[in-house]
């Protein structure tokens, strides 16, 4: 994969305050593929839009629900940015909303190398594809993923039918699943994910209902580690209000992370709410909430690091899995040398 000295090509957050009317976002330096949208002002569901599935398609990360088709909510893709209707959970009148968008491939292809065809969106340099298929209810099934490389974290949802979301997560292995939309900690199940490590061209599945049910529509979304972009891993709580300090190698513009070893929430930061240390404030993947203001990690110029001792990112012993994208690399890459990141 090649340096990326300009994450915000790939990933980028984007702040808005609702107008109640059509309302254009154009503040990216691309059109996104996956467009993440959560109120932050109020009690809203979290929203997920995708090119490969199509626009006004959500589903929402903090239930089980099936897909659900929303005339009036993300309408359209656009260049810089995307357009949301007059739906409340993209856009009431005077409420403030994040967006957390990636940029895929455009357009899916079909990908036969497994033995389902998947219709696949991907962006090799930056490690992310979208991926949609439709069962087959044998275990052992396979998909291909696009990426070249293997896959650090695969989140993936039934779109027919009420199913939790599940999640391969490099650090806890094939035979090991965390669930997005609810608290609970690592579970293990052979239906899952087939007890088999994902490969360079394909994921396994087995024959779950919220993976691989015969004839039901699903879709993933899949996440390589980049080197200076993106970086998927765990580490251990202290207990301490020094907390533990995980290296990334740049300056996060974006951390999601979930204790994976107890019952806790998921939680997101990113660089433009608030974004100065220890004003970090937070979302939750799985709860409709409003944002949260309690400071309990600091964004660094080489990775990020608890400032509480709360279980929910630093309990001392407990395991934690996240998934990090970049605001800019430790160090980058130019015609006249380096340029270092520096802290906020």
């Amino acid at each position: 994969m090649a340096i990326i000295n300009k994450p915000s090509e790939h990933f980028e957050t984007s702040l808005y305050t609702g107008t109640g009317s059509s309302l254009s976002i154009s503040s990216l330096d691309f059109s996104p593929d996956l467009t993440w949208i959560k109120g932050r002002s109020g009690a809203t569901e979290h929203v997920l839009t995708d090119s490969v599935r199509g626009v006004t398609k959500e589903i929402s990360s903090n239930d089980d629900g099936a897909e659900e088709t929303v005339a009036q909510g993300l309408t359209a893709f656009n260049s810089d940015g995307f357009t949301v209707g007059t739906d409340g959970s993209y856009n009431t009148s005077s409420a403030t909303y994040a967006s957390w968008n990636f940029k895929a491939g455009g357009s899916a292809s079909t990908n036969e190398v497994g033995s389902i065809d998947s219709s696949v969106s991907v962006n090799t340099t930056s490690g992310f594809s979208i991926i949609t298929w439709t069962g087959n209810g044998t275990s052992g099934a396979t998909l291909g993923h696009g990426l070249g490389v293997k896959p650090s974290m695969i989140i993936s949802k039934n779109r027919d039918a009420s199913d939790n979301w599940f999640c391969y997560h490099k650090t806890l292995g094939a035979t090991k699943y965390i669930r997005l939309n609810i608290t609970n900690p690592e579970g293990s199940a052979t239906s899952i994910w087939n007890d088999t490590e994902p490969t360079t061209s394909v994921f396994s599945v087995g024959n779950d209902t919220a993976v691989n049910s015969s004839g039901v529509d699903y879709v993933a979304y899949c996440f390589a580690d980049v080197q200076g972009y993106s970086k998927i891993g765990s580490y251990i709580g202290n207990g301490s209000a020094d907390g533990t300090f995980v290296y990334t190698g740049f300056k996060p513009a974006f951390v999601i992370y979930k204790k994976s070893s107890g019952t806790e929430n998921w939680f997101i930061h990113d660089n433009k709410r608030q974004g100065f240390n220890p004003d970090n404030e937070l979302l939750f993947p799985d709860l409709s909430n409003a944002e949260g203001t309690v400071n309990r990690i600091d964004l660094l110029s080489n990775g990020f690091k608890a400032t509480t001792s709360d279980g929910g990112i630093n309990a001392s012993g407990a395991t934690y899995i996240y998934m990090a994208f970049a605001e800019q690399p430790f160090t980058t890459s130019t015609t006249n040398g380096s340029i270092p990141a520096t802290a906020r």
